[in-house]
């Protein structure tokens, strides 16, 4: 599938001029990484890409269909980078609702909500408040909930902040086994080490312009010779920022 934003252009009120300018891109397969310092359009790109919000020049499409069809909201999925507690709703009335929004019926939606959570390991969890949840959970039925309809393409926000470390290993696994039923995942993320390395594509973005798109072997070819071993994703994010003039933070 082709999930491509292609000449967007978008500028939020209140601020002087586009935070993402006439930006093409096209998402590849597996897992892309998507780097960039705090302001760069990481979430506006996610957005964007998501039909979540429209740009004021250029277009989104998947394999031709605009966004905002039913083709493409049962296709691609969104998960924010807050996830907003609904403290009267259980985890699996939580993502059974966000499965509703999305077409299901509320049947499907129910059955699909139990899945949804096992594979992000909240067996346990399914009749808990979401309000009684810890960031790192809550943060994991947001992914649930972006999973319940069986979206082919994810667009992942930030979504291993406040997990702790086993929580981010569960992640891991589950994107891998994602990746291996063919699903397309674009996954934003503040912590270079978190997944880049992991990853078969990186795209990093500064100041709404794209500055590296490849496989992860290229974006790791800028590491600097005798960087320390398990730096090699740091390093070459910052000597990429660095040589474009950028700041990496």
């Amino acid at each position: 599938m082709t999930l491509e934003l292609a000449s967007c252009t978008y500028a939020y009120r209140r601020r002087r001029g586009p935070i993402l300018q006439d930006l093409t891109y096209h998402l590849p397969s597996g897992l892309t990484v998507l780097l960039g310092p705090n302001g760069a359009g990481k979430s506006t790109l996610l957005k964007l890409a998501a039909s979540v919000i429209r740009p004021s020049a250029g277009h989104v499409t998947l394999d031709g269909t605009p966004a905002g069809t039913k083709k493409f909201r049962e296709t691609v999925a969104w998960m924010p980078q807050d996830i907003v507690s609904l403290p009267s709703m259980t985890a699996r009335e939580y993502v059974a609702y966000a499965g509703w929004l999305k077409g299901m019926s509320r049947k499907d939606a129910w059955s699909q909500a139990r899945r949804a959570l096992n594979r992000v390991q909240l067996t346990d969890k399914v009749n808990e408040k979401s309000g009684r949840l810890s960031g790192g959970q809550l943060r994991r039925v947001g992914v649930a909930a972006a999973l319940v309809h069986n979206a082919r393409i994810l667009l992942l926000d930030e979504p291993t902040a406040g997990m702790d470390p086993h929580q981010r290993r569960v992640f891991r696994d589950l994107l891998a086994s994602l990746v291996t039923e063919g699903v397309q995942i674009l996954l934003s993320t503040h912590d270079v080490a978190d997944l880049a390395e992991e990853a078969h594509h990186v795209t990093v973005l500064n100041a709404g312009s794209i500055l590296q798109q490849g496989t992860t072997e290229d974006f790791l070819a800028h590491t600097p010779p005798g960087t320390a071993q398990g730096r090699a994703a740091e390093a070459a994010y910052t000597a990429l920022l660095t040589h474009h003039g950028a700041s990496a933070i």
